[in-house]
């Protein structure tokens, strides 16, 4: 079999396109194949008109290697003038428009970005890291260009932070196929605001939006979605977060009461308090009772996060009501600063709490895709570029259909 034959063969190579030659140069470990188009009637690639043609231009495109060396197509396309649309480049079988990339290389990057970082692709490809990034674009607008949009019945909206200090995303994934639909720099009310824009029309069979206590999140959610009150979830883990918190500012100034007057009672339990007993080991945990046990304010502070995490299993809206009812009026007269002042902010976002409870919904989900997002920025040793990370977030966690057919 000739070359010729072989490489038309291997690359699908048919008529009217042909190989008319194989260039084989081993000093440079480069395989170059030349295709030829036959002199056969000329379409337009938008209307699908025969056309006269224009000019033609030499291109190279990049294949999978031949063995150890790099292998090219390379081949003259013709431009059309036609009379509707003007002058166009025709389609060719082998690559995507405005691509130097055959289909099947691109699909070979696509595979290695799955598990490896852009400079890695890079080297292994033997292309320059922006080559490999434009690669990544390109199956990020192509997913996005393909992904149907469908009714919602339920959405997480979470924040990412993708540099140190107040630098975030918002995430916004659907509850049900745990994909990312909408990332967006920043994470004000405005920010919240194009998710819903782009996504009208399919917001109106949600039942329920998990989130934080964020004011941003809520006013949005409020302005778009009718009932909202009723949908609005606000996450378990995070409202835990709050009262750990509480604990720790309790903490902190009874510690350093004590500290004024010789007692090191408080000293090295800082974790402790934050912790759930169970998972202390022997030592510790018999040594953290015993301070549960003291008249300390810490400790009542604590017991009341441990209230509060324990009222989550209370399914019955009766109960439920009657139960976090009773620890807000228990946190308002702590006289404790920092759980009287979030006893007033449970006692204003209930009704998310109360969704969240009844619905059984918690954002665990943007937690993983917010783990998930952490190792991105890991394997990519970080992001300079706003707009690479948020392609970088699509690309993996999108769940887009990435691949050139």
């Amino acid at each position: 079999m000739k070359d010729t034959d072989l490489y038309a063969q291997i690359l699908s190579i048919e008529d009217p396109w042909s190989v008319s030659n194989v260039i084989f140069d081993k000093p440079n470990g480069k395989m170059t194949v030349q295709v030829s188009l036959a002199k056969k009637g000329l379409k337009c690639p938008q209307c699908n008109k025969s056309c006269s043609k224009h000019d033609s231009r030499i291109r190279q495109w990049r294949h999978l290697d031949t063995c150890q060396f790099s292998t090219f197509i390379e081949a003259g396309i013709p431009r059309v003038n036609c009379p509707k649309d003007g002058i166009h480049q025709i389609n060719i079988p082998w690559a995507e428009t405005n691509s130097r990339f055959t289909l099947l290389f691109e699909r070979l990057v696509i595979d290695l970005l799955h598990d490896c970082s852009l400079s890695v692709v890079a080297k292994h490809t033997n292309l320059t890291w922006d080559q490999v990034d434009g690669i990544q674009n390109r199956a990020v607008l192509r997913g996005l260009k393909r992904k149907k949009k469908k009714q919602l019945t339920g959405i997480g909206i979470d924040e990412v932070a993708y540099k140190k200090g107040h630098n975030y995303f918002t995430i916004v994934h659907d509850k049900d196929s745990g994909d990312v639909l909408h990332v967006v720099d920043g994470r004000k009310t405005i920010d919240i605001d194009t998710f819903y824009e782009a996504w009208s029309g399919y917001t109106d069979g949600i039942t329920s939006v998990s989130m934080d206590l964020w004011k941003a999140f809520i006013k949005s959610t409020k302005k778009h979605i009718s009932n909202a009150e009723e949908k609005i979830c606000f996450d378990r883990f995070h409202v835990a977060g709050f009262f750990s918190k509480a604990v720790d500012l309790v903490r902190k100034k009874e510690h350093n009461t004590l500290l004024k007057m010789g007692d090191s009672t408080l000293s090295k339990s800082k974790y402790d308090w934050l912790k759930n007993a169970s998972k202390l080991d022997g030592r510790s945990r018999k040594h953290f009772m015993k301070l549960t046990k003291l008249n300390l304010k810490t400790a009542r502070a604590w017991a009341i996060k441990e209230t509060a995490g324990k009222l989550w299993s209370y399914t019955n809206k009766t109960w439920a009501v009657k139960m976090w009812r009773k620890l807000i009026g228990w946190m308002w007269r702590s006289k404790l600063k920092p759980m009287v002042i979030l006893s007033k902010s449970i006692r204003k976002h209930f009704y998310g709490i109360l969704n969240s409870i009844l619905l059984g919904v918690s954002n665990g989900r943007a937690e993983s895709i917010n783990s998930k997002i952490q190792k991105i920025k890991k394997m990519a040793c970080g992001f300079r570029n706003v707009e690479r990370f948020k392609n970088s977030i699509l690309f993996h966690l999108g769940g887009l259909e990435l691949y050139p057919n």
